[in-house]
């Protein structure tokens, strides 16, 4: 099978694609023939090594990224009763031992793996579970947001925080977007949030304090830098903050409010909770540009530039 592969760590430029054998499956396995994978900003840092690093671990190579994707259920392993083969699934696959979606074949065990829901297309699935599921964990698990509460979301218009921003509207949350640019701004507009501000142009802080004079009850960061920093003044006495691990927006902090890092790391329970989000058809999630397999090094160049929503390879027809 064609991959996109690594023989090191490293910058785009290791990214190469080559033929690979198609990986193995266990009783417990399916093997999905992708259709698209998606292409996500933490892919970055693992191109790097940086969760070698992170983890202590010490990955052998050639070494195949994505930690998302969809396809079609190809084969699958003797102990699997609730697929397929020919099922249109989706699954994370975040450090999936056996290589990720950048691939014409991926195996992964099937707790991972769900049918698609009618309310969302292949490709739409292919990018939808890595972000949702971080953005699910951050507002549901750590900040545990109720209906009527304020929320100030930053970095609004990339993939996590634009699933984040529906999430919260459909929690009942008053919702206050931070975006990229004008066209980051017309995307959430288009969602209906409640407020945007484009943080390239806009005084943000005190946006923040006519839609939330008191301090907003909680905020989720998906991006960092000087910003970011400053706004943690936002956050009310005794609010809360969430940050995905991995990004590093928070160096002001407070000791009235709680800041927790945390990981979206995919697990059965917190999976099927997002299916039945995408299942309710009240997510969307956009896709800002769609590449080939070959073009794997303008993807990721693509990655480290501006963009809104999400990324994705188109892998098999």
């Amino acid at each position: 099978m064609k991959a996109v592969v690594l023989d090191r760590f490293g910058g785009p430029d290791e990214l190469v694609v080559r033929d690979v054998p198609v990986p193995s499956i266990g009783d417990d396995d399916v093997l999905i023939k992708v259709e698209y994978a998606g292409i996500g900003q933490w892919d970055t840092f693992e191109r790097e090594g940086g969760y070698d690093e992170m983890l202590g671990v010490h990955s052998k190579f050639p070494y195949i990224l994505g930690s998302e994707g969809s396809g079609t259920i190809y084969n699958k392993g003797k102990k699997v009763d609730n697929l397929d083969i020919g099922d249109k699934v989706y699954a994370p696959g975040f450090l999936n031992p056996q290589g990720g979606f950048y691939a014409e074949f991926v195996a992964i065990d099937s707790k991972y793996v769900l049918k698609i829901p009618d309310a969302i297309t292949v490709k739409e699935a292919s990018v939808i579970s890595g972000v949702g599921l971080t953005a699910l964990r951050g507002l549901e698990d750590v900040l545990r947001l109720k209906k009527d509460e304020s929320i100030m979301i930053f970095g609004a218009s990339g993939g996590i925080g634009h699933l984040a921003v529906q999430l919260a509207q459909n929690m009942g949350a008053r919702v206050f977007a931070i975006a990229s640019g004008e066209d980051g701004v017309a995307m959430l507009r288009k969602l209906g949030v409640d407020a945007v501000v484009d943080g390239r142009k806009v005084d943000v802080l005190s946006a923040t304090r006519e839609f939330a004079p008191v301090g907003f009850d909680s905020a989720l960061f998906t991006a960092g830098g000087e910003l970011a920093n400053s706004l943690v003044q936002c956050v009310r006495v005794g609010g809360h903050i969430a940050c995905p691990n991995g990004i590093y927006p928070i160096s002001e902090t407070r000791p009235d409010i709680n800041l927790v890092g945390y990981n979206g790391e995919p697990e059965p329970g917190i999976i099927q909770r997002l299916n039945n989000w995408i299942g309710s058809g009240k997510l969307s999630v956009h896709i800002d540009e769609v590449f080939l397999l070959k073009d794997a090094y303008k993807a990721h160049l693509t990655l480290e530039e501006h963009y809104v929503g999400k990324l994705c390879f188109k892998v098999n027809d």
